[in-house]
């Protein structure tokens, strides 16, 4: 007997390894029964069974000729809509526990849904029987549909008027709205997109209906919106303010560069006094060489050179000092004045000289650099 069992588990796993393992299914047979409409993508991710068309269709079916309802459901204006008790059960935790509330009173099972649409209601009861919704009921009861699968939890639904909500049908005149229903129904990313929506369109939002019945039925709720409003407004001119920042002290680094490229190379016709200038020099591959250029020119022959005396004198100064505080080595520097103002920094109170040290990290920082070796090196100039 025991023989005979393990000939036939040698032959079992024997036939086992002779038979090869199917191929996977192709990708473009994958997007083809999608485009069917016969498998989900989410079935596809979670290994769910494929749900055809036609057993939606059949779901569809179920609910619209209300064969075997045993749940009516009563809507405002005197709607009613006829359900199954399983399938309610089966889709929404609330309602199975109404229902089970309403077969131990002996009643006849009912439920109440009053507040939205009935039309919205009969959207809703169909989505939990099939799963799916038409493109022009979901544009019109969204926001009903949304306050529905929050308070019936129905967690597919409650994603998906999220997901439609912001691709589209989230407007200017609905976004006030939206928003209230998005903080009453717990979710937090409509209501982060409501609210930037708000800010960034504030003037258009705040005359509109919407805007005017929120601050009539939830004041608090405006002032919030108000004080964010302002916050965002200092955010932004803080961003603005290190931007230009930014922008001053990077400009500043390319005038140190330009200069000494101006005292060592010689740019165009100015530069060191032993530089040959050649006729046809190539394109200058500093754009602030052109400007410290003609900088140049006119504090070589301004007649008011002393500092403070003329405006486009102090700047050449005060680039002339900055240039002194970035150089490493002014004895081997050939800029005019470095090693003089290196000087002069010795001899200076400990305040001005700790506000150009500051101005220097800066500078270096913005441009990401600690020291560059090019300031180290440059002559006097000749004109």
């Amino acid at each position: 007997m025991e023989n005979t069992e393990n000939i036939c588990k040698d032959l079992i796993s024997a036939k086992a390894n002779t038979i090869p393992m199917p191929p996977p299914l192709p990708k473009s047979a994958i997007s083809s029964h999608l485009q069917k409409g016969l498998v989900s993508s989410e079935s596809l991710q979670r290994g769910y069974s494929c749900v055809s068309t036609a057993l939606r269709d059949r779901w569809d079916s179920l609910f619209d000729e209300a064969y075997g309802a045993d749940v009516t459901i009563h809507t405002d204006h005197g709607g009613i809509v006829y359900a199954h008790a399983y399938v309610l059960g089966m889709a929404s935790p609330v309602m199975k526990g109404m229902l089970k509330q309403s077969k131990t009173s002996g009643r006849k099972l009912s439920i109440s849904i009053h507040g939205v649409p009935p039309d919205a209601v009969k959207v809703f009861v169909r989505y939990l029987y099939s799963c799916r919704y038409e493109k022009e009921d979901m544009e019109e009861f969204v926001m009903p549909l949304l306050v529905l699968s929050h308070v019936y939890v129905v967690p597919q639904l409650k994603r998906e008027c999220e997901r439609q909500l912001g691709r589209g049908l989230l407007t200017l005149e609905n976004v006030v709205d939206v928003f209230q229903l998005a903080l009453l129904c717990d979710a937090p990313h409509l209501s982060l997109l409501c609210h930037r929506m708000i800010l960034k369109n504030f003037k258009t939002v705040s005359a509109t209906e919407a805007w005017q019945s929120m601050r009539q039925s939830h004041p608090v709720l405006e002032k919030e919106l108000l004080e964010s409003l302002i916050e965002e407004d200092n955010k932004q001119k803080k961003r603005e303010k290190k931007r230009n920042e930014r922008q001053i002290y990077l400009e500043l680094f390319e005038a140190m560069e330009a200069l000494v490229h101006i005292c060592r190379d010689g740019c165009r016709t100015i530069g060191p006094h032993d530089k040959d200038f050649k006729v046809n020099q190539p394109p200058c591959k500093y754009a602030a060489c052109k400007g410290l250029e003609l900088l140049i020119r006119h504090f070589a022959g301004c007649k008011l050179r002393a500092p403070g005396g003329c405006t486009q004198c102090k700047r050449m100064w005060q680039l002339l000092e900055l240039h002194s505080h970035l150089c490493a080595d002014s004895s081997l520097c050939r800029v005019p004045l470095c090693r003089n103002f290196k000087d002069r920094i010795r001899k200076l109170g400990r305040k001005n000289e700790m506000k150009w040290r500051l101005l220097v990290k800066k500078i270096l920082r913005t441009k990401g650099v600690a020291r560059t070796p090019f300031f180290l090196t440059a002559e006097t100039i000749s004109i």
